[in-house]
C-alpha cells in the first residue's frame, strides 16, 4: 500500500529564509525536512506534501527550496495574500516559476475572515483553476456555507477541506455543512486533527462516527488522511496520525483504504509521476 501524506509543515531558523514581519513569537526549535524524511522512512510513508506555515506569510521561498532538493519526496502548497488584489499575479509567479503545486487559504470565522465573501476570490479561484493546482481551505464550519457560491461559479476547481474543517462530532449544524461540500465532485476532505477534536485519547474513537460519515458522503476517492507534523505533536506522536486511520478505524474497507491513505493524493499532486 503506498502511502502519501499531504499535509505537513517544515522550518528552519535561517537568515536566508527570514521569519515574515508579522511573525513576533517565531518557533525556536526547527523542523526540518531531514528530520520529516526520517520520520516518514520510519513509517513507511512514501511522499509527502509540503504546506507553507504562517510563520513565513506569503513567502514560499523556504518550502519551494525544500521541495526542489527533495523531488522525488516533497511537494509544496503556497500561501499568497488574500486581501492582496495582485494575488492571482503571485500564484501565478509561485506556481509557474518556482514549481509551487497549490495554494491554501485561511478565512478565520469572524471578521477578519470576511474578505473570503469579497471580490476578491473569484478572480483568485479562477487563476488557480487555471493554474491547475488545488486550492486548500483552512477554516471553521461556519465558513463553508460562504465556500458554497464560490464552488458553484468555478467547479472544475480541486478544493481541499483541511482538518474537516475542524467541525466537532457534536456539531450537528457544522457537520450539514459539510457533508453538503460532497454535491461538488471537486471537493476532497482530509479526515485529520481526529486528535485535536476528540475528548478521548488515542485512537481518539469518539472521533470515528463523524470520519465514517464523511466517508460515506464522499467516498474513497474524495478523502484522505494526513498527519499535520509537527503541529500533530500537542497531542499525538507522528506515526499515530496513520495507525489511527490505518490500524484502529474500522470503517474502511482494505481497497478504499488504500485511496485514503495515498491514491486520492496522489489524483491531486502527481509528483511527476
Amino acid at each position: 500500500m503506498r502511502i502519501i501524506d499531504p499535509h505537513v509543515h517544515v522550518w528552519k531558523n535561517d537568515p536566508a529564509f527570514p521569519w515574515a514581519a508579522e511573525t513576533t513569537n517565531p518557533p525556536a526549535e526547527d523542523r526540518t525536512p531531514e528530520m520529516l524524511l526520517e520520520l516518514m522512512d520510519a513509517h513507511g510513508i512514501e511522499k509527502t506534501v509540503l504546506v507553507q506555515v504562517i510563520y513565513y506569510r506569503w513567502d514560499n521561498s523556504y518550502i519551494a527550496h525544500v521541495a526542489k532538493q527533495y523531488p522525488d519526496r516533497l511537494m509544496a502548497v503556497g500561501r499568497v495574500n488574500p486581501e492582496d488584489p495582485d494575488a492571482p499575479d503571485h500564484a501565478s509567479d509561485w506556481v509557474l516559476n518556482h514549481g509551487i503545486c497549490g495554494v491554501r487559504l485561511s478565512p478565520g470565522a469572524d471578521a477578519a475572515g470576511d474578505w473570503f465573501t469579497g471580490p476578491l476570490m473569484d478572480p483568485l479561484f479562477a487563476r488557480t483553476q487555471e493554474l491547475g493546482v488545488p486550492l486548500l481551505l483552512l477554516t471553521q464550519p461556519s465558513r463553508l456555507n460562504d465556500l458554497v457560491p464560490l464552488l458553484e461559479r468555478h467547479g472544475d476547481l480541486d478544493v481541499v477541506i483541511d482538518h474537516m474543517a475542524d467541525v466537532h462530532p457534536d456539531d450537528a449544524a457544522g457537520r450539514k455543512s459539510l457533508m453538503a461540500l460532497a454535491d461538488h465532485d471537486h471537493v476532497t476532505v482530509k479526515i485529520s486533527h481526529t486528535w485535536s477534536i476528540s475528548k478521548q485519547g488515542y485512537p481518539w474513537i469518539d472521533t470515528h462516527d463523524l470520519v465514517s460519515e464523511v466517508y460515506q458522503t464522499f467516498g474513497p476517492r474524495r478523502i484522505m488522511f494526513g498527519t499535520d507534523w509537527p503541529v500533530c505533536l500537542a497531542n499525538a506522536e507522528y506515526g499515530q496520525t496513520l495507525t489511527a486511520v490505518r490500524d484502529e478505524m474500522k470503517c474502511f474497507s482494505p481497497a478504499d483504504l488504500e485511496w485514503v491513505l495515498g491514491k486520492t493524493a496522489l489524483t491531486l499532486w502527481s509528483f511527476g509521476e
